[in-house]
């Protein structure tokens, strides 16, 4: 089981998000535990501050250091197996190899920025790796982390009805998925290829192996650079490009 701590000034956001589809039944089945924490426990005024002016003037304001590394304290599992992790623009950009890596992890966890940013000594002093869904900025960490929190979940065994979904996945065997259909074979004469329907398994088998080939080819080639083709896939994919040519 994989134990989610998410520590937010907004944590309202995470419920709906959290209470449906296999999310939901992944914690009724107490495959995974999603705890969310509002940052403002853990600030010591009145007021319930999370934020101030940067030093060195500016606009907007700034996520304070106190706060955040006292709810790190206290929330952090012993022997030091848990991960914190920042969401930021700035940090590395989240892919499935990164959801595969975290999927191994016991404790996650998630700091939300908000505001301008973070104090820097949150970055140097407290995460163990800081994490962005893409160049572009939101308003805050909570958005990217339920995609961190639902890409991750996914890769817990048992979190998935079919335990082999996942390995079909684009990005999970480094290719783009292959075209997916369901009945009816005929629709206004938009038909299934005959080869599914065909009942011939290893005829689909290497159908589905060409159009993921073809479809990373024509959509993402800059991922067949960094995966292992076989001899046999290096064939495909050179009878691709002269087709597609």
């Amino acid at each position: 089981m994989i134990k989610f701590d998410v520590l937010s000034i907004f944590p309202e956001m995470f419920l709906s998000p959290l209470n449906f589809s296999l999310l939901k039944k992944a914690q009724e089945k107490n495959l995974i535990n999603i705890c969310l924490h509002d940052i403002r426990d853990w600030t010591s005024d009145k007021h319930k501050m999370t934020d101030d002016a940067p030093y060195g003037g500016g606009c907007g304001m700034v996520m304070k250091v106190e706060p955040v590394e006292k709810a790190l304290a206290e929330i952090k599992g012993m022997g030091g197996e848990s991960q914190v992790i920042l969401m930021t623009p700035q940090g590395e950009t989240f892919n499935q190899k990164i959801a595969e890596e975290l999927a191994g992890e016991k404790q996650i966890i998630i700091i939300c920025g908000r505001y301008e940013g973070v104090d820097e000594r949150i970055r140097t002093c407290l995460v163990d790796r800081e994490i962005s869904i893409g160049d572009f900025i939101l308003t805050g960490g909570e958005l990217s982390a339920l995609v961190l929190i639902d890409a991750v979940s996914r890769l817990v065994p048992g979190v998935l009805g079919n335990a082999q979904s996942s390995c079909s996945e684009s990005f999970s065997n480094g290719l783009l998925e292959y075209p997916q259909y369901t009945r009816p074979a005929d629709y206004k004469g938009w038909c299934v290829p005959e080869v599914l329907i065909s009942g011939n398994h290893a005829e689909i088998e290497r159908w589905r192996r060409y159009e993921s080939l073809r479809r990373t080819y024509k959509r993402r080639p800059d991922l067949l650079k960094k995966t292992i083709l076989s001899t046999e896939d290096k064939k495909k994919l050179e009878q691709i490009k002269l087709e597609e040519t």
